[in-house]
């Protein structure tokens, strides 16, 4: 009853303090409610003059966007199409006959873009004297382009005319030469021995060197020059360069014409040489008429030289309207020039603003920081804050200092009735205090309890694996002589059918083909299977082998095939998870290093470890497969482990990696350490990785742990190839799957 006066005394203390509420002038809040009000006056300035100036920039910009840009990328816009334009010619008057339609098609649609680049420009500026100029060079390039457009499918014809006659004339020539040589040759050996052909007679010296006879020659040799220069006239006509070259062509043609109608009237009542006259006729065809060869070149050259000249008008076109587009681009460029720097002033303009009125607002808080809040309410809170720190030391025996009539001297009442209130519960947290430590001791030794339940189920488990170990041994000798039997009489049995085969070989030929084939096909199938029988005849005796080895334990060192080693034993802890659950399946992949080679080991030792990696990685990938099966999440996830060996040049890198749901770090940290498991208890001793470390480490080797929760856990054995002594273990980043530390 004697405690309770001093907490009446602090509640009516904090009563009539609550009660003496500072003067509005005098509140703290009413001071920063002022600063602040000047600041939001001074940001209120800062935002209209950031208002005007961002409307002058913005009218710029404007004037940028909607006139200059538009102006100047639409220049631009028809110097590319006008670059185009101007190479449409040359394009055209090159193009071959075949890409002709597609390069015409590329033109016209050159033109197209040219004239809506044109128009959108002549819209903005109607009364500009560059676009003015641009449009009759335009007009001037665009009629020459007409006029090439339609001149070249003729000029293509006439190409194709020409390239006919320069194959036929040869041929026609030749046609005409093989009648003629004949006949001057006949005519030739008739003058000479009088010999019309073999039948006949031979006719007289006087008849057969008569004038007729003589002058007939002179018609054959005649005709013959005569179309030899007729070929060579129009083959000339056909590669003339110029028109006025081809008009002596043809008027030596004509007089070579005119020769030849004469001898052909001179031979045609001989009948010495047959069908001359019409393959004549033929070949004088293609010189005359309006698609002879005279005046195919003729009409080929006057559009090969209209050509030239649209070409020389179009490249002075060229430069005007070049000219006159690169005018109007700079005249665009100096409007956007001169838009952009009024925007640059305004904005200069504002800025410099914007510093004067930053300059006076940080003075302004720098004084009211300075005046303020430094050398009256920072000052006050330092003290109030120093004497709260030692109350929360647990000085609670000094009285605080209340001075002012505002809110900190509020909070000192406050805290020294919380001062007053902290004596009398002190004595209170005391009591407290002791039934909480009792209360925790009491905690530490059930955990004690369980953790000796645990180690005891642990222990028992381990005497049952010890039996199991037994028992295993036992069954792989009692399995160990059947399988003896198996491969001892398979052996046997492949040295009867050698000595089949050879009985067969020697009455081969006394039987018949159904027989012989009938014979061979069951002599290679009982071959196949004998095989295969071997083949697991001693995959069984080595699984029985290392079940003995590993139930004995220990052993000594040998040179041993480490990806063989470890092969075996993945596949033994597989089939073994199969046995206990047919629902188990893992993917077991292989990255043995070829080079891998033999280790001076122990090899059942060895053995333990990997089949405790696989287990433990089977164990968990499993484990993981069957949560996301449950959660309806497990997509296409395949439990995986993979098994890798590398050789380097002091050691060998082993390692087993699965995809299952990896370990915390917290859990990771103690995997080696003797009866530590997270498996059940009838399914793991957590003893498994702790002998596995104890047997690396009797090696000269280390283990690294890597893993990623929830994605990954690799396990890494480092060997060295010559043996060493032992080495501590090194710690990785974690280990592998929760509760997979135990054999």
């Amino acid at each position: 009853m004697t405690e309770s006066t001093p907490l009446q005394d602090s509640q009516a203390t904090a009563s009539t303090a609550g009660a003496q509420r500072p003067a509005i002038h005098r509140r703290i809040s009413t001071q920063l409610y002022a600063g602040i009000f000047g600041a939001v006056v001074l940001t209120i300035v800062a935002s209209v003059v950031s208002w005007i100036s961002f409307n002058n920039v913005d009218r710029s910009q404007k004037r940028v966007s909607e006139e200059s840009v538009p102006e100047l990328a639409g220049a631009f816009s028809l110097a590319e199409f006008s670059n185009a334009l101007v190479a449409a010619a040359p394009r055209l008057t090159t193009a071959p006959p075949a890409q002709f339609p597609e390069i015409s098609a590329e033109v016209t649609i050159a033109q197209q873009e040219f004239q809506a680049r044109f128009d959108a420009l002549l819209r903005q500026n109607p009364d500009d004297v560059h676009v003015q100029g641009i449009a009759e060079a335009a007009n001037a390039l665009e009629r020459n382009i007409t006029t090439i457009t339609a001149d070249m499918p003729h000029f293509y014809s006439l190409s194709r005319r020409i390239e006919v006659l320069q194959v036929q004339i040869p041929l026609l020539h030749d046609e005409v030469e093989g009648i003629i040589i004949p006949a001057i040759d006949d005519q030739l050996f008739f003058q000479v021995t009088g010999y019309r052909d073999q039948v006949s007679d031979p006719i007289d010296p006087m008849t057969r060197t008569s004038g007729d006879e003589l002058l007939l020659y002179r018609h054959l040799n005649a005709l013959q020059a005569d179309m030899a220069q007729v070929t060579e006239l129009m083959g000339s006509a056909l590669i003339a360069s110029e028109a006025d070259f081809v008009e002596p062509l043809i008027e030596s043609f004509e007089s070579a014409e005119d020769r030849i109608q004469i001898s052909l009237s001179a031979i045609a009542a001989s009948e010495v040489a047959p069908g001359l006259e019409t393959a004549v006729d033929r070949l004088l065809d293609l010189g005359n008429g309006n698609d002879s060869a005279f005046r195919v070149s003729v009409d080929r050259l006057d559009i090969i030289v209209r050509q030239d000249s649209l070409l020389a008008q179009n490249q002075e076109v060229a430069v005007n309207l070049l000219a006159e587009v690169n005018a109007l681009v700079q005249t665009a460029q100096a409007g956007a020039d001169q838009a952009t720097e009024n925007s640059a002033q305004t904005i200069n303009t504002a800025r410099i603003l914007l510093v004067i009125i930053s300059v006076i607002g940080v003075i302004g808080a720098g004084l009211i920081s300075w005046l303020f809040v430094g050398r009256v309410l920072l000052r006050r809170i330092g003290r109030l804050s120093g004497r709260m720190r030692t109350l929360a030391k647990g000085d609670l025996e000094e009285e605080i200092e209340v001075s002012g009539r505002d809110e900190i001297a509020e909070m000192a009442s406050a805290l020294e009735v919380f001062r007053r209130h902290a004596l009398e519960i002190q004595r209170l947290n005391l009591v407290e205090q002791l039934a909480q430590e009792l209360s925790e001791r009491n905690d530490e030794l059930q955990a004690v309890l369980e953790e000796l339940g645990q180690a005891q189920d642990q222990i028992v488990a381990r005497e049952k694996l010890a039996a199991l170990g037994e028992v295993t041994a036992g069954v792989a000798h009692e399995i160990r002589n059947p399988l003896n039997f198996i491969n001892n009489f398979s052996a046997a049995s492949v040295e009867l059918l050698e000595e089949m085969a050879e009985i067969y070989e020697e009455i081969i030929d006394n039987l018949s083909d159904a027989d012989k084939e009938l014979i061979e096909e069951i002599n290679q199938d009982l071959n196949d299977n004998l095989e295969r029988i071997q083949t697991h005849g001693k995959r069984a005796n080595r699984i029985v082998q290392d079940m003995l080895l590993m139930g004995r334990g220990g052993g000594e060192t040998q040179l041993t095939d480490i990806n063989d080693l470890i092969h075996e034993h993945s596949l033994l802890a597989y089939h073994s998870a199969r046995a206990q659950d047919p629902e188990f399946q893992v993917l077991l992949e292989e990255e043995f290093d070829p080079d891998m080679g033999q280790l001076d080991v122990v090899p059942q030792d060895l053995g333990r470890v990997f089949l405790n990696f696989v287990a433990n990685a089977g164990y968990a990938t499993n484990k993981k497969q069957k949560e996301m099966i449950e959660a309806g999440t497990v997509g296409d996830y395949t439990p995986t482990v993979v098994l890798k060996s590398r050789r380097t040049e002091d050691s060998a890198i082993l390692s087993v990696r699965d995809n299952g749901s990896g370990i915390p770090p917290d859990v990771a940290a103690k995997i080696f350490d003797p009866f530590f498991t997270t498996k059940p208890t009838n399914e793991g001793t957590g003893l498994g990785l702790a002998l596995s470390n104890d047997i690396i480490r009797e090696h000269g080797g280390t283990i690294t742990v890597n893993t990623e929760p929830g994605e990954f856990t690799e396990m890494v054995v480092e060997l060295p190839l010559t043996r060493a002594k032992s080495t501590p273990l090194v710690e990785g980043d974690g280990d592998g799957d929760a509760g997979g530390d135990d054999s």
